[in-house]
């Protein structure tokens, strides 16, 4: 199955870099794909790519899922295990389509994801061969971080998360930032103050930084 996706072209028409952003539960690729608007003058050879969850999301019209979520949805923590197997597994093919028709080398990729997607990103970064140049969490958490030891690149890490997030805890940040770090990742952490299950501008700000230290 492949994914449907919206794409950003580079401003110069010619791209040598990619960010492809992984949205959250109930959401869809056009949530974040307006985020090229801001970064893209900065990022002028990068192109950004939002795919649509393989899910339909219940209940949310328009909106996509990557795995069901027991607490919301009334699944089962099985049915919640299988989903997010059967995702990483259409995300990395999705990812290898994307670098080959772009022709972009995977060093100059970089993942953003938000929420759901950030649990999808840093699942699946960390078990690409060769090694990405980062990946970006934006309010999420780190599934299974005690399967960490076994990935086999480790790529860098920003988390960012929001000091009021009435959605996925605050705490979560830390307790990823500790198994990545143990893992011997380079990891990098931001606080957004006064923030809930969102995107601050300083949060942008600091993700921009990282892009343009890794792909600039």
């Amino acid at each position: 199955m492949t994914l449907t996706f919206g794409r950003t072209a580079p401003a110069t028409g010619t791209a040598d870099s990619m960010v492809i952003f992984v949205h959250g539960f109930g959401a869809n690729g056009a949530d974040l794909l307006g985020l090229s608007a801001p970064l893209a003058p900065h990022l002028p050879r990068t192109v950004f790519i939002a795919p649509d969850a393989p899910e339909r999301c219940p209940g949310s019209p328009g909106g996509f899922q990557w795995f069901p979520i027991p607490r919301l949805d009334g699944s089962t923590q099985l049915m919640m295990e299988e989903g997010f197997a059967r995702a990483t597994t259409q995300l990395q093919a999705f990812i290898d389509e994307r670098l080959a028709e772009e022709g972009i080398a995977p060093e100059r990729l970089v993942l953003i994801g938000f929420s759901q997607g950030s649990m999808m990103s840093l699942e699946v970064g960390p078990r690409r061969v060769p090694q990405i140049g980062g990946i970006v969490a934006f309010s999420g958490k780190l599934i299974g971080p005690e399967r960490l030891a076994d990935a086999p690149s480790r790529p860098p890490v920003l988390l960012a998360h929001g000091d009021q997030d009435p959605v996925v805890p605050f705490e979560e940040m830390g307790l990823a930032g500790d198994a990545l770090v143990s893992a011997g990742f380079q990891t990098f952490g931001h606080v957004m103050k006064d923030t809930g299950h969102g995107i601050a501008p300083d949060g942008l700000s600091v993700a921009l930084s990282f892009l343009r230290d890794r792909l600039g």
